[in-house]
């Protein structure tokens, strides 16, 4: 029987490939990881979690602005210290990476520096060394992606966003999915002036109908100027800023481009071809319900490969591996009902269908909408209003869409997500007693299906 260097290789630091190397290591298995940056990956270093601390921190001048409704007086405006922000924000950042490299020197995981390449289907190589082991993990994620267009080289991605420097005064942001909103919101949060270019007629392909269109409008009140059916053709530099040209020839002068046009699988690089692993016809590595790859002994779990790309998705699906290959094989990985957030000012929550992929699925449904000023806002002065939506399957009373937009959506959602995954009915939310006064309790107290 042939002997290996490892039980386990992981080829990928981020949120899936760590928590594969970790559990597998603690089951016994014999593991090693190599990670070419800095641990925890997109998530960690350019993704939710410094997003979301920049979101709070443009939830501030929101806060400051309510204040003077409740009667707070400010003898001074506050003023905004961007070094500040980015300085705190990469003592965290540096924190996690330190917390991620304990958990694995803790499990027994060896950790390689170095960018790894396939050699064959059980050798990787890590700067000209070689290791082999029975079996190996892709987890190597995504990648911004910018088309090609004059003027490419001046603009960014949001990997770079959170160390700009000077602060944008003027920013534009290219792109209508949620990177794109949750990056215009955050930097108008700022106290950039922000337009947002999206080709499409709405932001937000995929999310409910109604939650896109609310979305839009609500960013708008708060300031961002945002284009539609537009496209970027140009982006030159002057010695006033960037001159971007958009379709139909109108012209804009801005101090920062990010190009948020959506993430590729991280594939490049890895030699998958040496080992014969296959790709699927949108460039990411292609699996089997077990994750494995065309190669029986590589699997490929996360941005690289999943369809969908969520940090908990890919911890999740690290979990089925480590189940298959050192546990009882129990577990299974289920994409129905997923909640997710987006950090927009107001925030996003939704889980399962919308509306209309409710109706393609499940024929007739009901739909049952509320949209209100929320209570902190009956003092604050601001016009900020909360959507929130149900979809229910006629024939089963089954809720199977449930969405919000407004203050902690996501905090708000998660809580419903379990619900609906234990099959919660509408007859179930409508029995259940609200908490008063909250937004929350209006997901059990709507009544009235809209007509349609």
């Amino acid at each position: 029987m042939r002997t290996y260097d490892f039980d386990f290789f992981v080829i990928g630091g981020g949120s899936g490939g760590v928590r594969a190397a970790r559990m597998a290591g603690q089951r016994g298995a014999r593991v090693g990881l190599a990670e070419a940056a800095e641990l925890g990956g997109t998530c960690v270093n350019v993704g939710c979690i410094p997003k979301k601390l920049y979101s709070y921190a443009a939830g501030y001048a929101e806060a400051f602005e309510e204040a003077a409704g409740y009667g707070w007086q400010m003898a001074e405006a506050p003023r905004f210290d961007w070094a500040h922000l980015k300085a705190q924000r990469a003592r965290e950042i540096g924190r996690l990476n330190g917390v991620y490299g304990t958990l694995l020197k803790n499990a027994g995981v060896q950790l390689i520096t170095g960018w790894a390449q396939l050699i064959d289907a059980h050798t990787v190589e890590v700067d000209g060394q070689r290791h082999t082991a029975r079996h190996i993990l892709i987890a190597t994620g995504g990648t911004p992606f910018v088309p090609e267009l004059p003027g490419r080289e001046h603009v960014v991605t949001s990997d770079a966003m959170f160390d700009l420097d000077p602060f944008p005064k003027r920013l534009m942001v290219v792109g209508g999915g949620y990177i794109a909103c949750e990056f215009a919101s955050i930097f108008r949060g700022l106290g950039a002036a922000v337009t947002q270019v999206h080709r499409r007629a709405h932001v937000l392909t995929g999310f409910d109908d109604d939650v896109r269109q609310f979305l839009a409008s609500e960013m708008g009140k708060a300031g961002v100027d945002l284009v539609l059916s537009a496209e970027v053709e140009s982006v030159r530099r002057t010695e006033k800023g960037l001159d971007v040209m958009l379709s139909r020839g109108r012209q804009h002068e801005v101090d920062t481009v990010l190009f948020a046009t959506g993430r590729v699988p991280n594939t490049e690089g890895l030699c998958l071809e040496a080992a014969g692993v296959a790709l699927d016809d949108r460039g990411a590595i292609a699996v089997d319900a077990h994750y494995r790859t065309s190669v029986p002994s590589i699997f490929a779990v996360g941005d690289v490969s999943t369809s969908a790309p969520l940090t908990p998705v890919a911890l999740a699906e690290a979990m089925v591996v480590v189940d298959s290959l050192f546990g009882d094989r129990r577990r299974r990985m289920d994409y129905e009902f997923i909640p997710t957030a987006v950090f927009t000012h107001p925030n996003i929550g939704t889980c399962g269908y919308s509306e209309s992929d409710a109706r393609a699925k499940f024929g007739k449904v009901d739909v049952y909408c509320s949209d209100f000023k929320a209570l902190r806002h009956t003092l604050s002065g601001r016009n900020e209003r909360t959507f929130m939506k149900l979809v229910v399957d006629k024939a089963s009373d089954r809720v199977v869409g449930l969405h919000m937009v407004g203050a902690d959506a996501g905090e708000i959602v998660q809580g419903f997500a379990v619900a609906m995954r234990a099959g919660a009915t509408k007859a179930l939310f409508d029995s259940t007693i609200g908490i008063h006064p909250t937004a929350a309790e209006e997901f059990v107290t709507m009544r009235d299906a809209s007509a349609v």
